[in-house]
């Protein structure tokens, strides 16, 4: 199975266009990017879609202190973009902007990316009271890493392809439910990744 996309090259920087925090601060776009994907495997029965980015600082302390760099070598963890479940078996391609197109405050609604279900995102836990943006982000919100991040983060999307109709998942659900119900369902997986910093 190949993925790519029409919004980025692999390994390249994904533009404001597809972020959720922009260069010199505010939002960005937050739109999704456009994917496509060929070569399924026989038996394919539905898709599940993930974006995380393994770059993200895991001190919340030093999140918020802006006046002090972030460290390329601070110990980093996932924090998830984009998670869709049961995404129908013809599907084989997502158009930028049509399953985000700019920051909704308190989160998108458990709707459907592309035929599949939405699940949460990291969002949800990170804005969790504030009284502006708290709220259950489902769907796609894009990269906003640390403006004094040293580390440039790298977006992953990755594709898998499932001998199940359905994951049999309930709202709402996150990226662990997905991987856990998938386990033994996977024919394929196909990844890119986009890179993205707010750092100058």
């Amino acid at each position: 199975m190949h993925l790519r996309s029409d919004s980025f090259e692999h390994r390249q920087p994904l533009s404001a266009e597809f972020a959720m925090g922009a260069p010199g601060g505010g939002f960005g776009g937050n739109r999704n990017p456009h994917l496509a994907w060929d070569a399924v495997p026989a038996g394919t029965q539905s898709f599940a879609l993930l974006c995380i980015d393994p770059d993200a600082p895991t001190d919340p302390a030093l999140v918020a202190d802006a006046s002090t760099p972030i460290p390329v070598a601070h110990p980093r963890g996932d924090f998830v973009h984009w998670v869709v479940a049961d995404i129908p078996a013809d599907v084989r391609e997502i158009s930028a902007g049509s399953c985000s197109d700019g920051v909704t405050a308190r989160g998108k609604s458990a709707g459907r990316d592309a035929g599949g279900m939405r699940g949460l995102n990291d969002y949800t836990g990170w804005f969790a009271g504030d009284p502006d943006m708290g709220g259950q982000y489902f769907g796609y919100d894009g990269p906003y890493p640390p403006a004094h991040d040293l580390r440039e983060h790298r977006y992953f999307f990755r594709l898998f392809a499932l001998n199940v109709p359905s994951l049999g998942l309930t709202q709402p659900f996150t990226a662990a439910d997905v991987l856990r119900a998938m386990h033994g369902h996977v024919l394929a997986e196909a990844a890119i990744y986009g890179t993205y910093s707010l750092h100058r």
